[in-house]
């Protein structure tokens, strides 16, 4: 009879609450919100059960620590993709191409939101990350619409860009979405062009035809 047990690593407390939330990312998006329990998640990182409690005082802890660490990468994969330089309206244009293409667009990552996201109205904590990460996406894209449109010399009261990136937002969501479940049904950068006349329109400001891979 084998007396072996399994090694665990021994890493800095930093490094190992980074490998419970990638564990658990990992485990959702393979087999869903059920093949995440304790043991799944801490034998996939490698640390022991009883080491959890050290980092995540319980497992719905951990869960949304998960959610928000997605959710957080997500809309900084959105900001790095998008160029930083140029107009206004090249960021803007550049931000929303980012969010409308891969890796940003990504079945995986649709299929863990789709997991989070029945959590919200049950869980408060849930639902104060949901409201957190949103605004956070939703911020960057509002600066980005009034940027834009002051640039083009239009009238820009915080209340009309307000609207403005719910809209926008609320289209980008909804691309977003269709495009992680079904990325065949699409061209490539056929849902990024749909954003950008859809926002343009929403907003008023017509796009730079520049050539880009869409």
């Amino acid at each position: 009879m084998s007396t072996s047990r399994r090694s665990f690593t021994r890493e800095p407390p930093e490094q190992r609450k980074e490998a419970l939330i990638t564990a658990t990312l990992t485990l959702m998006a393979e087999a869903g919100p059920a093949a995440a329990t304790v043991r799944a998640i801490a034998d996939k990182a490698g640390i022991s059960q009883g080491m959890i409690r050290h980092y995540f005082s319980t497992k719905e802890e951990l869960i949304v620590a998960a959610y928000e660490h997605h959710m957080q990468a997500m809309t900084e994969a959105t900001a790095a993709q998008g160029s930083q330089t140029g107009t206004a309206a090249d960021r803007l244009e550049n931000f929303v191409i980012a969010s409308l293409t891969p890796p940003v667009v990504d079945p995986s990552a649709m299929a863990l939101w789709a997991g989070f996201i029945h959590m919200i109205r049950r869980d408060a904590a849930m639902r104060d990350t949901h409201r957190r990460t949103y605004y956070n996406f939703r911020d960057r894209l509002e600066a980005l619409i009034g940027a834009a449109l002051r640039e083009a010399g239009q009238i820009a009261p915080p209340a009309k860009v307000r609207r403005h990136a719910i809209a926008c937002n609320a289209v980008i969501d909804g691309l977003w979405l269709e495009g992680g479940a079904l990325p065949d049904a699409f061209d490539e950068g056929e849902l990024a062009e749909i954003g950008l006349t859809s926002i343009a329109a929403i907003i008023g400001l017509e796009f730079h035809k520049k050539e880009r891979a869409l």
